[in-house]
């Protein structure tokens, strides 16, 4: 069970502080116990059940567990589904899963790239799924590290530029 000042990821809301536990009537006036969260990255609380088997929610990654998956981001693969990448990207979207959300921005980025080339904007959606994925992810990793979520790209960039030498 966390505790009240945890981070904590919760879906695709991404980085949340544990504000509290608390008891809500549920259905039948039944109390059950829930966490009131408060989104790091956006406004607003949410109040979930502590036994929650719909939205995952985990701790923030180690400040370690962070940087060995910014290691790894260069040989994570993209997240491709021929069938129906929407769903593939909606998917990684809601675990919240730091991995999926890198394959999603490559996945993205490759065709952000294969539109330019054609001179062709790239889909909405998919800039919308691109901006969500950077958020939880950056906003995590930010968490973790103890840096200013502005900086997580050049951190990345910077870290991963390294390892090619």
């Amino acid at each position: 069970m966390f505790q009240p000042g945890d981070l904590v990821v919760y879906g695709a809301a991404g980085v949340c502080r544990v504000e509290e536990l608390t008891q809500l009537a549920g259905d039948g006036g039944v109390k059950r116990d829930c966490y009131l969260l408060k989104p790091l990255r956006q406004d607003g609380v949410i109040y979930t059940p502590v036994d929650n088997q719909k939205v995952p929610i985990r701790p923030v990654l180690s400040a370690e567990e962070a940087e060995d998956l910014i290691d790894r981001i260069p040989t994570i693969q993209a997240a491709e589904d021929a069938r129906d990448p929407a769903r593939r990207y909606q998917s990684a979207l809601r675990s919240g899963d730091c991995q999926d959300l890198v394959g999603v921005m490559k996945s993205i980025g490759s065709k952000r790239r294969q539109a330019e080339a054609r001179k062709r904007p790239l889909a909405m959606a998919d800039e919308r799924c691109l901006r969500q994925a950077e958020r939880n992810l950056f906003g995590e990793l930010s968490a973790a590290l103890d840096i200013p979520f502005e900086e997580v790209a050049s951190y990345i960039d910077r870290r991963t530029a390294a390892q090619n030498f």
